[in-house]
């Protein structure tokens, strides 16, 4: 079908001024639409793989990329645990932690999830220590019992840093005055803020043998949390170091901690990928208009080089070529707009809320101010064969029509 004299003939017919000016302009119309529509579902895949990474990086801030915990009770062995898995390359981190749902009291009462950390080793697998906006962290020691509050829990609270609260533990302990929740007053030494309201509504951090001591499990903690090199791999790596571990263990990785919510921004990327897709579709298939009015004008042209020789693929080739070099320039143009709208999507943003005096992410309503972006090679290319399948499809109907024209019937009027 393409072969040189196809290629020259769509290419003379591409450069040719029109008789039909209004060819042209549905030409330009096409690729205009197919230039937008590969610009907005590149920018907008980009928006959201860059909204995807930065509530991961923030989930990560608090979930491990993996955890093993005991089966029935604590892990008792677990300073073991930690220097096996520090012992494994693929292991950046690791840590033993403590946790347990427990009621806070302060001025209001409030149910939270508390975490013994040890403050040395916590942050190789948390980024918690770097985003405390009152306090230090150094200030969790043993038998200081103090507590680092997430921010909206502080609030809920009523409590400030230095301020007593008191912490309910579901242990019970028998008294003279019978069977009696264990409880045990904390200060609050340090107030962090996550960005995610799942965190700073619900957790509070405390040391580790605190921890221990107010739920009175003695030296076991409730498992060993780890980072690695590739968090993709986390279940792997987890499991290996249980079965170095000996025993019965129990492992859970970042994607099962929040499965629901990374398989929502899965779907939801998929469907605006599929819609977005639609518009380039759309305006694909403004090529075939184009060049179904370009084949019935020049009917007379095709009838000459059928007469000449010109066997009906040939015909076929000139059209599918001029075809697709005008889709091809819309996806070129495309391409080139969406990545440098992806790449400076925040400074656009910015732009356009100074022109127009309105912000478009407050940020003391949204967590996140401003448009992250992500733009990966694979989308790019996934965005740039999609529009390519579909000009190419597009012009095979009247490249095919093209092809099936009689010499005689198109020169009868001529």
């Amino acid at each position: 079908m393409f072969r040189p004299l196809s290629a020259f003939i769509g290419l003379r017919y591409l450069r040719a001024k029109r008789r039909n000016h209004f060819i042209s302009f549905i030409s330009m119309v096409s690729i205009l639409g197919i230039l937008l529509g590969v610009a907005a579902l590149i920018t907008v895949i980009s928006v959201m793989n860059g909204f995807e990474t930065e509530l991961r990086s923030r989930i990560l801030g608090m979930v491990s990329h993996a955890t093993v915990v005991g089966v029935e009770g604590g892990v008792r062995n677990w300073p073991e645990a930690v220097k096996l898995a520090r012992e494994d390359q693929r292991v950046r981190g690791a840590a033993p932690f403590v946790e347990r749902e427990v009621m806070i009291q302060g001025l209001r009462v409030s149910g939270a999830f508390m975490r013994g950390v040890d403050p040395k080793l916590e942050p190789e697998v948390s980024e918690v220590s770097n985003k405390l906006v009152q306090g230090d962290w150094d200030s969790l020691q043993a038998g200081e019992f103090n507590v680092i509050l997430g921010r909206e829990l502080a609030l809920w609270l009523g409590v400030g840093v230095g301020d007593s609260v008191t912490l309910f533990a579901p242990a019970l302990r028998a008294t003279p005055a019978g069977v009696l929740p264990t409880l045990r007053q904390f200060t609050v030494s340090g107030i962090f803020e996550i960005g995610m309201a799942e965190y700073d509504r619900s957790m509070a951090i405390v040391e580790i043998n605190d921890a221990a001591r107010l739920l009175r499990m003695g030296d076991e903690v409730s498992g060993v949390r780890l980072k690695l090199e590739d968090m993709f791999r986390a279940w792997i790596v987890a499991a290996d170091l249980a079965e170095r571990m000996g025993g019965l263990y129990r492992i859970r990785d970042w994607t099962q901690e929040h499965s629901n919510f990374f398989r929502a921004v899965q779907t939801e990327r998929m469907v605006m990928f599929v819609i977005l897709s639609l518009i380039v579709a759309v305006a694909a298939f403004n090529l075939v208009s184009t060049l179904v009015m370009l084949v019935t004008d020049k009917q007379a042209d095709i009838a000459i080089l059928r007469t000449l020789g010109a066997t009906p693929g040939t015909i076929m080739g000139v059209f599918v070529i001029q075809g697709l070099i005008s889709g091809v320039i819309g996806i070129v143009l495309g391409v080139i707009c969406g990545v440098l709208l992806a790449m400076n999507v925040t400074n656009v943003m910015r732009f356009l809320e100074g022109i127009f005096g309105f912000q478009l992410m407050p940020a003391d309503i949204y967590y996140i101010s401003e448009l992250p972006s992500d733009l990966r090679l694979e989308n790019v290319l996934a965005v740039t064969g999609l529009a390519f399948v579909l000009a190419l499809i597009a012009t095979l109907y009247p490249a095919w029509r093209a092809a099936r024209t009689q010499p005689a019937e198109a020169l009868r009027y001529e």
